[in-house]
């Protein structure tokens, strides 16, 4: 059965999960951790999303967030992206 549709409005609370392929690492130094967190930091200049908690760990990461002016999937794909 099909996952229902994510509530993807203005205001939302999330609980946002990543994790490498087969369990594999997605954060090999603390450059890769810096850069992703630049990233993030990037949303919460332009006001995208608004970030309560988040956990960076060697094969994944944690990301608690309110969604604000731009969706969710648009935000998570800037921060998951090297554009």
């Amino acid at each position: 059965m099909p996952r229902t549709p994510r509530l993807d409005a203005p205001g939302g609370l999330h609980h946002v999960m990543g994790r490498g392929i087969e369990r594999g690492d997605i954060f090999f130094d603390n450059a890769d951790r810096k850069d992703f967190i630049d990233r993030l930091s990037k949303l919460v200049e332009e006001e995208a999303i608004e970030v309560y908690a988040w956990s960076l760990m060697p094969n994944h990461f944690h990301l608690s967030l309110k969604i604000k002016n731009r969706p969710l999937s648009s935000s998570v794909r800037k921060i998951l992206s090297l554009e």
